[in-house]
Formats: C-alpha cells, sequence, structure tokens
C-alpha cells in the first residue's frame, strides 16, 4: 500500500488523503477502481466517522481510496467544496497511470452533507452556474455514486442548515431552493447506490426516495435500501465508529457488489 496526502490543482483550503494498492517488484501493477470519499458533518466540520472507517472497507474490496476534507462553515459558499472534489476527480484522471487507476471508473461516496456534495458533482457537472465558478474543462463526471443518508432536497424534507452553508441563503429563497438535487438529476447523471434508514430524523427518508424517483424518472440506474431502524449517522455500523450492527451493516457489502458490477470490477 502507498498513503500520502495531495491538494488538487486549482484550489485551496482542501486535503486528499489517498491509499492506494501498489504491486510488488518486477510483477505488473494491476489497474484498480476508485473512490473518492465525502464524509458528513452538515458543512460544518468533516467527520472522522465516515472517513478513513469507510475508505478501509472499499480498500480492502480492491479499490485505490481518496478522502476528501473539503471546505466547510463560512468557506463552504460559492461552490468551494464542489470546486475541491472536481478538481479531485481531474487530479486522480491526470495521474491514473501513475497511480494505477482506472480512469473511468471513479465513484464518488458522500454522507449526509457529504452526500450531497457526491451528488452535487452527479448532477451539477454539466450546469452552468458551477461551470463559470470553477472555471474549467477537465473531465469530471463521476463514473458511479454511492450516498449514504443524503441530503438533497430544498422542499420541507431539507436539512436546512447543511443547504444554507452551501448556498449561501436562508431557507425559502430561490438561491437556497436551487440546491435541491433531485431537481437537477437528468441523463448524464451516474448510477447511483442509495442507503438510508425510515427512522431518521435529522435527514428524513424522502431525501433519497426523492432521489431515487428522479433517478427513475429519466432511466438511470439505482439501487436503494431502506432500512427499518437505525439513526443518522450510522457510517459503516461496526465497533470501530460506535454503532454496531451486523444487520445495517449489510450496506457496504451490498455496495461494494453493486460497484463491482458496474465497474465490472473483480477484486
Amino acid at each position: 500500500m502507498k498513503t500520502f496526502e495531495f491538494i488538487p490543482e486549482g484550489v485551496q483550503d482542501c486535503v486528499v488523503r489517498a491509499c492506494l494498492h501498489t504491486g510488488q517488484r518486477d510483477v505488473k501493477q494491476r489497474m484498480h477502481p476508485a473512490i473518492i470519499i465525502c464524509p458528513g458533518g452538515a458543512y460544518e466540520g468533516v467527520s472522522e466517522r465516515e472517513a478513513e472507517p469507510v475508505a478501509k472497507l472499499y480498500l480492502a474490496a480492491g479499490y485505490n481510496t481518496f478522502i476528501l476534507e473539503y471546505a466547510t462553515k463560512e468557506k463552504a459558499k460559492n461552490f468551494k467544496p464542489l470546486c475541491q472534489l472536481a478538481a479531485t476527480i481531474a487530479h486522480i484522471r491526470k495521474y491514473s497511470g501513475e497511480w494505477f487507476t482506472e480512469q473511468y471508473k471513479i465513484a464518488v461516496a458522500g454522507f449526509s452533507a457529504g452526500g450531497h456534495l457526491a451528488a452535487s458533482l452527479g448532477t451539477l457537472f454539466n450546469k452552468k452556474e458551477f461551470l463559470d465558478i470553477f472555471g474549467r474543462e477537465d473531465n469530471i463526471r463521476p463514473d458511479a455514486m454511492i450516498l449514504g443518508y443524503p441530503v438533497i432536497t430544498s422542499d420541507q424534507y431539507t436539512h436546512a442548515g447543511s443547504l444554507e452553508k452551501i448556498s449561501g441563503a436562508k431557507e425559502g429563497s430561490k438561491e437556497f431552493a436551487w440546491f435541491g438535487l433531485d431537481k437537477h438529476v437528468d441523463t448524464q447523471t451516474p448510477p447511483t447506490f442509495l442507503v438510508h434508514t425510515s427512522e431518521d430524523e435529522i435527514v428524513p427518508v424522502e431525501n433519497s426516495l426523492k432521489m431515487a424517483c428522479a433517478l427513475s424518472a429519466v432511466k438511470i440506474p439505482f439501487e436503494l435500501h431502506i432500512l427499518p431502524k437505525g439513526v443518522h449517522g450510522m457510517s459503516v455500523c461496526n465497533e470501530e465508529v460506535g454503532s454496531l450492527c451486523e444487520y445495517n451493516g449489510r450496506w457496504v457489502e451490498w455496495s461494494i457488489k453493486w460497484l463491482h458490477t458496474v465497474f465490472h470490477f473483480e477484486a
């Protein structure tokens, strides 16, 4: 394994932690798909519970892993976290040969507000409002999305604190409403895996349900799991993250098998 940190070209105020599969000397290095992880935190911070504990499981499944520590609080406005994520995927594609990464088998995974960030790249990567700020012509579309209890909507089911941070506007405003991502799903949105619990009182399950309906409407392949029990922020449901639940933790294995299928990859 090779671990290191980098700042994606063209952005500031973020760090990406990378862990890559490396081969033995004199043995041909195999190319690996990759996953960029966006932890949650309501755009107030970046949760460690949804960072390395998540990355380790996908790394063990054969994926090169990248954890994005993105801008939060007042720095989250003006598409800054999305610019950082977009620059990260462009950076990985640029160095894909050196890092033994499949250039067009790169997924984004996010949780809660990090799910909003990941889903933003999958739905806003081709929107003029974002591209005018990003100011680059890199290939930034992710090839798949994994969204855990994501903030998606800007309606009555929204997590207002997250969208106010990212939009820089108050709930009910046109600027706030624009960040409801279910309204931006189109035929270029990548295949998506969604997991949520019906008991989530912080980010209501309707966020994932509405995203699934939007994907279905334009015939984007998706897999949706609604678990009957569990609070918000369950992460990977093991002892390391303090939310041990074998039943709910099955979502990780399901998402890995789903991603293997999407990427035609065998570990």
